[in-house]
């Protein structure tokens, strides 16, 4: 699986969201930031990301993900 794979599928599947993705093969890490993410307890948000992923994990696409999550005004500050 692509780096870009990741990003379409998921900008696709989490709508307002962008997508930051690391890694290659088969390992990646994921920062999305997105306003869909407020007022969610971190588990609900990583099932958010993960669930978009679930075939490509499945099928053993992808490997190892690791997620960060942040709404806009939580990226705002960390940048």
């Amino acid at each position: 699986m692509q780096i870009e794979d990741v990003k379409r599928i998921l900008e696709e599947k989490l709508e307002g969201c962008e997508v930051f993705p690391e890694g290659e093969g088969c390992n990646f890490q994921v920062t999305v930031v997105g306003d869909i993410f407020e007022g969610l307890r971190p588990v609900k948000k990583q099932q958010m990301v993960y669930a978009c992923l679930a075939d490509q994990i499945a099928d053993g696409s992808i490997h190892a993900l690791t997620i960060k999550t942040f709404t806009r005004a939580q990226w705002a500050e960390q940048n």
